[in-house]
């Protein structure tokens, strides 16, 4: 593994545990023979929907999204409206890997995933076929080439999803958003969209069920979902910061961060508080919308220009502090060591 790739302190032991109600193994099974069903369909079906026009594609591929993490027994809500078409970078915060379908089901994109899942069996093919941009995630050298694809893609209009994290968190805490791709938005002189994933039980807790985090195996992650009862994801478009408001990469990085984060529209995430004390915190969902008033979106703005002055990314190829874990709600519950921390991400 290269040194500078990005890590999480999360482990499946300590993140991923359901705490709600469980479903029969019966009703698990059906679900996920419902999924499985929804992803053989889709393979055949891919180059015939891709020769569709733009907008009853894109309905189609919501549609299918929405189905497919319906189908796992997921309730999906999207806050926001996806927009105007055109050129858009995506960013979002990284939980699972039913963050790609979740994405897709609120708003039409291409997504960036590692090379690895080229080769995955069916859902390889299937991933090609809708788009997908893939990146060799070991080889630093291969990242301005990256890079230059992503902004192709959005000079030619399409909007692109990136997890800047470079891992998966469970959601309690965040990690640091990367740059590199942030370049691409800055070279097509297009908008970023920050997006805000959250997984949550049926009564309103932070859900551990959907994290897909350090050594866990994909199968017990579907079957932990398959198993879960209330399970909510929820997802928020929130408002774009439009080109030229940042100057460099770094800055850009930090506004969308601090965005996803909640810093310019609702109380901040409590991290590094224990669970327990935060059980009790009182919770106020963004009320950001893409069809907001100009006046609002550069209120918004303003505020979270004066966030990123205080927030600092660490690059992505900084070797003194790519492999140390960023503190987190994790060191106050649990003592894992950063072996055994999460270093992969499906995206």
């Amino acid at each position: 593994m290269s040194v500078w790739l990005p890590t999480a302190p999360c482990t499946p032991g300590a993140c991923a545990a359901h705490t709600g109600r469980v479903a029969s193994v019966a009703h698990a099974v059906l679900r996920l023979a419902g999924a499985l069903a929804l992803i053989l369909l889709a393979v055949p079906a891919a180059a015939p929907v891709r020769l569709l026009p733009v907008r009853p594609r894109h309905a189609l591929i919501r549609a299918w999204s929405t189905a497919l993490v319906r189908s796992l027994g997921v309730r999906v809500t999207v806050h926001g409206a996806p927009g105007p078409d055109g050129g858009r970078l995506i960013v979002a915060n990284h939980i699972s890997w039913l963050d790609i379908p979740l994405v897709a089901a609120a708003v039409p994109c291409r997504m960036l995933a590692k090379s690895e899942i080229g080769a995955w069996p069916v859902l390889g093919r299937l991933a090609a076929q809708a788009g997908t941009l893939f990146i060799e995630r070991d080889r630093i050298r291969a990242l301005p080439d990256t890079v230059g694809v992503i902004t192709r893609a959005l000079l030619a209009g399409d909007r692109v999803t990136v997890f800047p994290e470079g891992s998966t968190w469970c959601g309690r805490a965040q990690g640091t958003f990367r740059r590199a791709a942030f370049q691409s938005a800055l070279d097509a002189r297009v908008p970023v969209q920050p997006v805000r994933i959250e997984y949550r039980t049926a009564d309103g807790e932070l859900a551990g069920a959907a994290a897909f985090v350090g050594d866990d195996p994909l199968t017990a992650s579907l079957w932990r979902i398959a198993r879960s009862r209330g399970l909510r994801a929820e997802v928020w478009l929130l408002p774009r910061i439009p080109p030229g408001r940042h100057p460099d990469r770094r800055e850009l990085a930090a506004a969308a961060r601090a965005a996803v984060l909640g810093a310019a529209e609702r109380a901040p995430l409590l991290v590094g508080v224990p669970v327990q004390q935060r059980r009790h915190a009182p919770r106020q969902a963004p009320t950001g919308s893409n069809d907001r008033s100009e006046a609002a979106g550069h209120a918004v703005g303003r505020v979270v220009d004066q966030v990123v002055g205080q927030v600092e990314t660490p690059s992505a190829t900084d070797r003194d502090s790519a492999k140390r874990p960023a503190e987190s709600v994790h060191q106050c519950v649990n003592s894992s060591p950063a072996a055994d921390s999460s270093a992969r991400t499906p995206s």
